[in-house]
């Protein structure tokens, strides 16, 4: 009689699941202008939320400059066609948030700069 080796079968690793890279979301985001200003919508400070999940799902809450923005259709679907096309992302939603109300001190320095508002 002979002794059988005891195997352990493990199942080949697939895919790995990993949340989007954040750097390139912020990226796609920054392609975004509002008409009206000649300033990205995340240097705007108009990005609140940036949720990452790992199956590749992106939660976005952005806000507006004003409730009743020219832009309120537009500019949220164009924050979802940018996120959608990034690597990794299998989904994207677009939130429009009101609070905290967006007010200027929420500009990064660079769009206080390309605005003069220093």
């Amino acid at each position: 009689m002979t002794d059988q080796a005891n195997h352990v079968l493990t199942e080949a690793p697939g895919p790995k699941s990993s949340a989007p890279d954040e750097d390139a979301i912020i990226s796609a985001i920054a392609t975004v202008f509002d008409p009206e200003i000649p300033v990205n919508i995340y240097e705007l400070g108009l990005i609140y939320a940036i949720d990452l999940h790992e199956d590749g799902r992106v939660g976005i809450e952005m806000t507006l400059t004003a409730p009743n923005c020219p832009s309120a259709q537009e500019l949220p679907e164009q924050v979802r066609d940018a996120v959608s096309k990034v690597d990794g992302v299998s989904g994207a939603s677009v939130e429009i948030v009101w609070e905290p109300p967006w007010d200027m001190s929420r500009m990064s320095d660079d769009a206080r700069l390309a605005l003069n508002m220093f």
